[in-house]
């Protein structure tokens, strides 16, 4: 049987099912935002097909679509590049009402609202296939035509103010919330271990010269240092990432500088240091390895505070920028609807917000209960 602390600690994590349930949260949208254009109905680059005749329309509504168009220059990307960065649509389509074929064209109603009625336009079935890649010949059974120029599209979460897939916009904010708090948390990691350990070991003049460092930044509100920076900085996606990294490594720093200097004494400490081991092998080797649970708590935490902070940030415009899909510029976008019949349109980002972090939280409390670090400064 293994007996190893790290099994020990898995067991005892397990155990706590609203833990282990926020662990299993944040796997799907993990997957979910690995697999990002593959399983969006919108596999479009940022889900921006636009249709402004279907602004607002609520879930499940599903309309039927004409394709007027095809572009011959569209190049068809490879299943990874599609996955990554989406497919350019290659055709482009109307919604409509109702059709009938007429000899050589087809004639539709635009759709222009659920309570007004478009006049009937004609377009001409020739000029719609003599760009048609790869070429086909033009059936003349209205069946075949029909397969071939129309299709249903539903629209599961309905559509936002310029119509497009709110779904898949949505399954793509994921990518942005991770990935920055990935990024983020990275970022305070390094910064924070490096400094927090460096101040815990020699102390002395470099520890107060640090912790002054520490107390200046701490003192800072968080969006307010993360707004000057970006600033700095410029707006942008990559930008946000050093941003929101920047200004969460203090409680990274604060818990190394504690947990090295209660360590630098110890018997296993004082040894590597007779054996003439230098001071980074007995920093790296000896102590971070055994303070990696407090780390990970606190890290879990930070992941939570920065998504908070990346929304906060898309929000006020400073995040990702449009087209790029953000919850927080989402929310910014739609948070007029909230009192009118359109509430959905900003809670459902504002309900992936809260779930996502507070699935990190009870991940952050269930490393703590079974790296069994309650009593150690460990902010969760």
């Amino acid at each position: 049987m293994d007996n190893s602390p790290s099994k020990k600690v898995w067991l005892k994590f397990k155990r706590n099912k609203l833990a282990f349930t926020g662990l299993a949260f944040i796997l799907l949208l993990m997957l979910m935002g690995v697999l990002g254009y593959l399983i969006m109905p919108d596999d479009s680059p940022n889900a921006n097909t636009m249709h402004l005749q279907l602004s607002n329309k609520k879930p499940g509504r599903t309309f039927q679509f004409l394709i007027i168009s095809k572009n011959p220059n569209i190049k068809k990307v490879s299943f990874f590049e599609r996955m990554l960065f989406g497919q350019e649509p290659d055709f482009k389509s109307i919604p409509i009402t109702d059709y009938r074929f007429v000899k050589d064209s087809i004639a539709v109603r635009e759709y222009i609202g659920d309570d007004e009625k478009a006049e009937e336009v004609k377009y001409s079935l020739n000029e719609i296939f003599s760009n048609w890649i790869p070429k086909i010949k033009m059936p003349h059974q209205p069946d075949d035509l029909t397969k071939i120029l129309l299709y249903k599209k539903k629209f599961l979460l309905g559509t936002d103010i310029y119509g497009r897939d709110l779904l898949s916009r949505l399954i793509l904010g994921i990518r942005v919330s991770l990935s920055v708090g990935l990024m983020a948390v990275l970022i305070s990691l390094f910064i924070g271990v490096g400094l927090g350990a460096v101040a815990g070991y020699f102390g002395g003049r470099i520890d107060a010269a640090i912790s002054w460092f520490m107390n200046v930044v701490w003192s800072l509100p968080s969006l307010l240092l993360v707004i000057a920076i970006s600033f700095a900085l410029g707006k942008g996606f990559w930008q946000i990432f050093i941003a929101v990294g920047l200004s969460t490594w203090v409680d990274v720093a604060r818990l190394v500088r504690g947990q090295v200097m209660a360590l630098k004494e110890v018997e296993f400490v004082e040894a590597a240091r007779a054996l003439g081991f230098s001071t980074g092998r007995t920093i790296i080797k000896h102590i971070l390895p055994n303070i990696a649970g407090p780390i990970l708590v606190v890290a879990s935490s930070n992941f939570a505070s920065a998504i908070l902070l990346e929304t906060g940030l898309s929000f006020l415009g400073f995040g990702a920028q449009p087209p790029m899909p953000s919850w927080g510029s989402m929310i910014k976008e739609h948070y007029g609807y909230i009192i009118m019949d359109a509430a959905y349109l900003a809670v459902l980002p504002g309900l992936a917000i809260m779930f996502t972090v507070y699935a990190f939280n009870v991940l952050a409390i269930g490393l703590r209960d079974a790296f069994d670090v309650k009593g150690q400064n460990v902010t969760v």
